[in-house]
């Protein structure tokens, strides 16, 4: 059986997930692009395999139809909305994540974010390196408000993260888990309370039909003028034009954003504000995740494979 690996961080540090995979007999298909592949290129390396391995790669209808052998699919990761969905199960084929591999790593990261929003920590050295030592007054984390826009696992983290700082926690989720929330202590609040009180908001949603652009122009104009927004799940959760606008504007006090709905962002505003900090879709690139992401896609696809 052969298997198609995508991400390039898979196996990267300790090797251990392609000797299991092996192991088990699998013959396995790299990347050897050295990049995020296209369609064309996935098209081309999926044909006669019969799993995929698949980090950001565009896994489509059309893709998919080029490997009749396909039986399942092992994201790493927890972001389907590159898979499509309705064509794995209208086929038959299996479709696994890896809930939890990345959390930790993923809001350590939302929190650097609003750490180096807050208190301008680019800024600040970019002036150090100039030789410049004029102090900079910035805005505190500590007892202020957070609001979480999902409270999955890695909203859940940033929970823990955020209680360390003594913030106030709102948060919002289809699927409320009143036990936790009480015993955390995080109240419930609809996506606008959150937009209209909170000091820092960040997203831990899927990108789905329904949270398509759950920030949008509506939304950013209830901020507060010193809010800061914080995205290191989808970039089509937000708004672009909107949120550039208002952030040109200084309408807000600023975005951390490690995700785009184009990335890199095509509209050359993005990279002369200096109220942004970006990231180039690395929130969960650590050793550490990038190795439990890769035994845990690999034990996945092992088991919906049959082996």
């Amino acid at each position: 059986m052969k298997v198609l690996i995508t991400p390039r961080s898979f196996g990267k540090h300790d090797d251990a997930p392609f000797r299991l995979l092996e192991g088990k007999g699998l013959d396995i298909i790299r990347n050897d692009t050295g990049g995020i592949m296209d369609e064309g290129a996935v098209k081309s390396a999926i044909a006669g395999a019969n799993g995929v391995i698949v980090g950001v790669d565009p896994l489509t209808a059309d893709v998919m139809s080029a490997a009749p052998g396909l039986k399942a699919v092992a994201k790493y990761g927890v972001g389907t909305d590159n898979i499509d969905l309705e064509y794995c199960e209208s086929k038959g084929i299996k479709v696994s994540k890896t809930v939890g591999a990345n959390s930790d790593a993923v809001a350590d990261y939302a929190f650097a974010l609003m750490l180096a929003l807050s208190r301008k920590v680019i800024l600040i050295d970019s002036n150090c390196r100039r030789r410049d030592w004029t102090k900079v007054t910035t805005s505190d984390v500590a007892r202020k408000t957070l609001g979480l826009v999902g409270l999955g696992a890695i909203g859940r983290n940033v929970v823990s993260r955020a209680k360390g700082f003594g913030m106030d926690v709102l948060a919002y989720d289809v699927y409320w888990n009143k036990g936790y929330a009480e015993a955390a202590g995080v109240k419930y609040a609809d996506v606008d309370d959150i937009c209209r009180t909170c000091d820092f908001i960040s997203l831990h949603v899927p990108l789905l039909d329904g949270t398509r652009h759950i920030i949008d122009a509506r939304r950013i104009a209830l901020m507060k003028p010193d809010a800061f927004i914080v995205n290191t799940a989808r970039g089509g959760l937000i708004d672009e034009d909107a949120l550039l606008d208002a952030l040109e504007a200084r309408r807000i006090g600023g975005a951390g954003l490690d995700v785009f709905a184009h990335e890199p962002p095509e509209d050359d505003r993005w990279y002369g504000l200096d109220n942004v900090v970006m990231g180039s879709h690395c929130a969960a690139s650590t050793k550490g995740a990038a190795d439990n992401m890769g035994m845990m896609s690999a034990h996945n696809l092992i088991s919906d494979l049959g082996l």
